[in-house]
């Protein structure tokens, strides 16, 4: 059997408010330890434009990440990288490959802000 974190109850689960967010700009990270990128993401009206921080330098390109939906975690608090105030945890998934997004589907028409249910 595959070694597991320890279990959480469903109110763990509904502690983390995670959106839907449409990354508007992608850039490199500068002076960053690891590669990755500074992107600017739209998370709807309530909670406007916010930066984050991923290190998914392997698998994307700055100029294909602008318009891409994305889910972030909105309830953590921000995180300092190299100068860079990271307000949204961007969720991807570890591949041999490199750290590949995670995206709603199309259907339903899923819009910035739209919070996972």
């Amino acid at each position: 059997m595959p070694e597991t974190a320890p279990l959480a109850s469903p109110d763990d689960f509904r502690k983390l408010d995670i959106r839907v967010g449409v990354i508007r700009e992608a850039r490199p990270l500068e002076g960053a330890r690891k590669p990755a990128y500074a992107l600017r993401i739209d998370l709807g009206p309530e909670f406007g434009e916010r930066p984050s921080s991923a290190q998914i330098t392997e698998l994307y390109e700055p100029a294909e990440l602008v318009g891409r939906r994305v889910l972030c975690v909105v309830n953590f608090p921000p995180m300092r990288i190299t100068g860079f105030c990271s307000e949204v945890l961007t969720l991807g998934v570890y591949t041999e490959a490199g750290v590949s997004l995670i995206a709603p589907d199309e259907r339903g028409g899923p819009k910035p802000g739209d919070r996972l249910g």
